[in-house]
């Protein structure tokens, strides 16, 4: 009994600390602003990354004799593996959608699903055979086939000594030609970052 008397007062105290120590606040900011915290890749990256490298894709002669071969039909480009072959976590799969996002934006190209999303639709598409009314059924077979395929990869080198700190981010991508199997576009991007950590007075 005298042994949870002892330990009461100081649990409490503890719990008074904490309670006191900490805060928090959240305010709601606009999407597109941007914000540098701790150095790393973020949305801001991932965003003007994909545009930069989407816009170099699009104004090289590649896609002008797609469309004299194809009597001006655009071409049709999937977006494959983007590897992240850095030293941090990078959601690789925002980083494609904004890649895709880019392209039809620019309404130059066609996108059409990943391998994952198009197994997805064949399930619809079977669902429907069954159970779709036959004026509203979607046919197998009539899917659009991809001319290019875009891959590529995120690599990092982290420079840091006491407080400061340089990340490098470096993007290559490259759009092959599905049925030829030739590398027709090549692009790089790079972003360098400085951080520097003070330490505050006590």
């Amino acid at each position: 009994m005298k042994r949870h008397l002892l330990l009461a007062p100081t649990a409490l105290a503890i719990l008074v600390a904490l309670g006191c120590g900490s805060s928090k606040s959240v305010a709601r900011i606009d999407p597109s602003e941007v914000i540098d915290l701790s150095g790393r890749w973020n949305d801001t990256d991932s965003r003007q990354v994909s545009e930069t490298m989407v816009l170099d894709c699009l104004n090289h002669p590649w896609i002008t004799q797609h469309m004299t071969r194809a009597e001006g039909a655009r071409p049709v480009v999937i977006v494959g593996a983007i590897r992240n072959r850095s030293m941090e976590h990078i959601p690789v799969g925002t980083f494609v959608a904004d890649i895709e996002r880019a392209f039809i934006n620019s309404g130059r190209v066609s996108v059409v699903s990943s391998a994952q999303e198009r197994g997805e639709l064949r399930d619809e598409k079977e669902d429907q055979r069954k159970f779709a009314s036959l004026d509203t059924i979607k046919q197998m077979g009539q899917e659009k086939g991809a001319d290019y395929m875009m891959t590529g990869e995120v690599n990092t080198i982290e420079d840091r000594e006491g407080g400061k700190q340089v990340l490098f981010y470096q993007t290559d991508l490259e759009l092959t030609d599905i049925e030829t199997n030739e590398k027709i576009w090549l692009g790089q991007d790079k972003i360098k970052k400085f951080v520097e950590r003070k330490r505050t007075a006590l």
